[in-house]
């Protein structure tokens, strides 16, 4: 598809058109009328010099024709021969003609009158020279006119799309908690102010939009983190009761992380809520995230034979929230545990990135392409199809960038910290 050309861009050029085609139109009207004006005075210059002719010639029936630079006269006297009339005009009847003789233009008038024949030539050798000069003036007066027609189009369109221009930027430069009243100015009733009162009225329904969504997080985050707070307060007060029994307190571990895998996710949803990527304080540890990850899914791998490692070999912070980092982790680990069998998944952090490797199933080469969409589930998922589609907009969000590279013998995924 071809890139649009900009407003101003196009304005200039229809108006550079819209100058050359009336200029030529112009210039050709010119040349045809100032052509046609010349043919009409070289013929009633034939006619006045066969005039004068025939009056001098009925004073001294000897006169002979006139014979210059310019014009040439022949006489047939009636019954006479014209073997000195060239070949070319013998056979011409009466009237105007245009002929060439030895590479010289003529216009030729031929007349009858008493019985003897008139045949005069003017020479358009030098009208055409003019003509032609003429015809050069009238090119270079419509390209002048084309440039010129350039220049004011420019600037006239800038005139034109000024206020554009100034909504656009107004428009750019609106901050969502304070969007600007673009109808204030332009309290001329044209289109430009019914563009900037669809803009307000835009504005108003969007930021009445973000205040519900505002509103709904911060609800959202009360009534969830306080039930939240509470079952984990619960599962530790069990936790810490003596008269469990070992399955008793797997159970309760497995709710203690759950509520707190629950926790971290509601937080990280929270941020991706936000306009623009939150501030932090403070770096978080990736490696100890993602050892705390794997530790909440190996509940989940060891009933399946899936052994669990993690190598990081020096620690590693990133200028994000620790709970964007570990939804990261915890989706990327979760789909490696539920895809692997009697294998393993092997988590690989460095300063450069982050690797997730299994020895599962794999990914479908037809379906690789499409697993960071959201709600697209695969043929061998057993998820919502929403994992791996966060991880996506979170990378997006830290200019990170993840592959999948994936076999019939495993999966890998990898995170690059830096585009």
């Amino acid at each position: 598809m071809s890139r649009r050309r900009s407003l101003r861009r196009r304005l200039t050029l229809a108006f550079a058109s819209l100058g050359a085609v009336l200029s030529l139109l112009f210039a050709a009207g010119i040349w045809l009328a100032a052509h046609d004006v010349s043919q009409r005075l070289i013929d009633q210059t034939l006619r006045d010099e066969l005039d004068d002719y025939t009056a001098r010639r009925t004073r001294n029936p000897h006169s002979l024709p006139p014979d210059t630079a310019g014009l040439r006269g022949y006489l047939i006297p009636a019954g006479g021969s014209d073997g000195d009339l060239p070949a070319a005009l013998r056979s011409l009847a009466e009237g105007q003609h245009e002929i060439e003789l030895n590479g010289v233009p003529y216009r030729v008038g031929v007349a009858g009158r008493n019985g003897e024949r008139y045949v005069f030539l003017f020479s358009e050798e030098h009208q055409r020279a003019r003509e032609q000069r003429f015809l050069g003036y009238l090119a270079a007066g419509a390209l002048i006119i084309t440039l010129l027609a350039s220049v004011g189009g420019r600037w006239l369109a800038g005139r034109v799309i000024a206020p554009v221009v100034e909504l656009a930027a107004a428009v750019r430069d609106a901050q969502p908690d304070d969007p600007p009243r673009l109808a204030d100015r332009h309290q001329a009733d044209d289109e430009i102010a019914e563009l900037a009162r669809a803009f307000d009225h835009y504005h108003a329904r969007l930021a009445a939009f973000l205040e519900r969504e505002r509103a709904f997080a911060a609800d959202a985050s009360h009534e969830l983190r306080t039930p939240l707070a509470i079952i984990r307060g619960a599962a530790e007060v069990l936790a810490d009761d003596p008269r469990l029994n070992e399955a008793q307190a797997n159970r309760v571990a497995r709710i203690d992380r759950a509520a707190t895998a629950m926790a971290e996710l509601i937080a990280a949803l929270l941020l991706l809520a936000r306009e623009e990527t939150a501030s932090v304080d403070e770096p978080c540890d990736a490696a100890h995230i993602a050892g705390e990850c794997l530790e909440r899914y190996r509940p989940l791998a060891e009933p399946r034979g899936t052994q669990l490692a993690l190598v990081a070999d020096q620690p590693v912070l990133l200028p994000v929230p620790a709970a964007m980092f570990a939804m990261v982790v915890a989706n990327l680990v979760h789909n490696a545990v539920m895809h692997t069998e009697q294998g393993s998944v092997e988590v690989v952090l460095d300063a450069q990135g982050m690797v997730v490797r299994d020895s599962g199933v794999g990914i479908r080469d037809s379906e690789i392409g499409q697993v960071f969409q959201r709600y697209y589930r695969g043929s061998s998922s057993g998820g919502a199809g929403i994992g791996l589609s966060l991880v996506k907009r979170i990378c997006d969000r830290h200019g990170w960038r993840i592959e999948l590279d994936s076999t019939p013998s495993g999966t890998t995924a990898q995170l690059h910290f830096c585009p």
